[in-house]
Parts: C-alpha cells; structure tokens; sequence
C-alpha cells in the first residue's frame, strides 16, 4: 500500500511540473498505456511460469 500512495504521489508531483512548464504529459494514451501495463505485467508471469517449466 505503501508503494501504491508513493507511486501515485510522484506521479503527481511529476504532472504537475510538466503542466506548470507546459510539456506534454509523459504518459501514453489510456487505452494502450493500459495496453502496455498489462502486457508488462503478463509477460512477467510467463517468464516466471518458463523458468519453473524448464528447472523441472
């Protein structure tokens, strides 16, 4: 939980500098950023589930 509130906190910090300096967010758009995090988040599961496969 604690590295959720941190997480959310710096990404706050960070788009309220680039509004302030008038920069484009540096976050893709909503759907394929989604896109992304669950593909990050799924490939990591695989490789867990490829060394488990293989070390048998």
């Amino acid at each position: 939980m604690k590295e959720t509130l941190l997480a959310l906190v710096t990404g706050m910090i960070v788009g309220l500098i680039f509004s302030s300096l008038k920069l484009p967010l540096p976050a893709p758009n909503v759907l394929p950023g989604i896109a992304g995090i669950i593909g990050i988040y799924l490939g990591g599961i695989l490789f867990e589930y490829i060394l488990k496969f293989i070390s048998r």
